[in-house]
């Protein structure tokens, strides 16, 4: 059977547009996990800007989930036992832990923009296509 240049174009740019569409989920998916990233980091920023305010045997109210609290005392103010990855934690002075932090901000941040730019790119073109599989569509339909 002979297919028409158009046929092939519309075939060809509706597999393209899906393609595209499925890029554009994951850079959702990507996106959506860099912002949980930054809103934990970012309560951990202000979790320990709080601490830095408090005395050694401050009682303290530390959540648990679910709504729930405990009450503890603050041995050493100072000190944060702080992720660095893969598992392992490292003993920090608050404001190294601080910096960490501030810095894992900055480069999710970063991180963040970019993706939100391709994933911007990737719409415009779906977009684009889309436009160009409807002309096609329409030219067909006219024969």
């Amino acid at each position: 059977m002979f297919h028409t240049s158009s046929e092939e174009d519309f075939r060809r740019l509706s597999l393209e547009i899906k393609l595209l569409e499925n890029t554009a989920q994951v850079l959702q998916s990507r996106i959506n996990f860099v912002n949980a990233a930054l809103a934990d980091l970012r309560m951990a920023r202000m979790s320990l800007e709080g601490l830095s305010k408090e005395k050694k045997g401050a009682e303290l109210m530390v959540p648990i989930g679910g709504g729930s609290f405990i009450k503890v005392k603050l041995e050493d103010p100072n000190t944060v036992i702080a992720g660095v990855g893969a598992g392992v934690s490292v003993e920090k002075t608050l404001p190294e832990a601080l910096n960490s932090i501030k810095t894992r901000i900055e480069e999710l941040e970063k991180m963040n923009e970019t993706l939100n730019q391709r994933l911007s790119q990737v719409i415009q073109r779906i977009n684009e296509g889309r436009t160009k599989l409807q002309k096609i569509a329409e030219e067909l339909s006219s024969k």
